[in-house]
């Protein structure tokens, strides 16, 4: 992920900014909810509808949750990565002792809240709005602010639960950030395990997971033949 941080003004705007409605004359929308497991090391992949998967990317220290195209070739952003700032820090799309946050601090941040753009088009014009405001650099404009701030807003809003999990724990105390979020791993099913050498480490390492994603389906969203849904209210306007 290659961008400049964003405001901490734009990131509260975003935050409270509502999903996109549709008229009230439409079909109510739909909650779609996908289930797997994640293995270290190892990607993980399926259909979500539209066109488009879901992709957690295995990285060193962890995975990165992205939102691909699902049978055309991809870019340098995905469709959750602009909708969910901030960007380049802290993020709720990375699963990873990145940050200085301990496997267990990783596996306490649950659920986690993102947002992703449901279409090309929708994603080209969210696209367009990012690169225009990582052009003022540090400074952005405020139109630039503004213009991102309303394509994120347009964007469906998705929530990752950890239903379980397997981790070495890090020995390191935990860091502020860390602080901030992971809040829920003593609520949260897990099993300490060792290293196969019976080595520690400052951050440890997350062994598996077993997740559940909800996303909010607008009107229109295609979902993928077997993913299960249930019927939910639009997001008001």
């Amino acid at each position: 992920m290659t961008a400049c941080p964003i405001s901490l003004v734009l990131f509260a705007t975003l935050l409270s900014a509502p999903a996109n409605a549709a008229p009230a004359t439409k079909p109510a929308c739909r909650t779609a909810v996908l289930e797997g497991e994640l293995n270290a090391g190892q990607p993980s992949s399926q259909p979500i509808g539209n066109g488009l998967k879901l992709y957690f990317q295995p990285i060193h220290s962890g995975w990165i949750l992205r939102i691909l195209p699902a049978s055309r070739p991809t870019g340098d952003h995905d469709y959750a990565e602009l909708a969910t700032p901030p960007y380049q820090s802290v993020s709720p799309l990375s699963i990873s002792t990145d940050f200085a946050f301990r496997a267990q601090d990783a596996i306490g941040w649950n659920p986690r809240r993102f947002r992703f753009a449901t279409t090309q088009a929708s994603f080209h014009h969210l696209e367009q709005a990012y690169l225009k405001f990582q052009s003022g650099g540090s400074t952005p404009s405020a139109e630039s602010q503004a213009d991102l701030a309303s394509q994120i807003a347009l964007a469906t809003e998705a929530t990752l639960s950890i239903l379980d999990s397997r981790l070495v724990a890090g020995t390191a105390d935990q860091w502020q950030m860390a602080a901030a979020v992971a809040s829920h791993f003593n609520t949260t099913a897990h099993t300490l395990v060792q290293e196969p050498d019976g080595t520690t480490s400052a951050l440890g390492r997350v062994v598996w997971i077993r997740y559940r994603l909800e996303l909010r389906a607008p009107v229109g969203f295609a979902l993928n033949p077997g993913v299960h849904t249930q019927p939910a209210p639009c997001a008001a306007p």
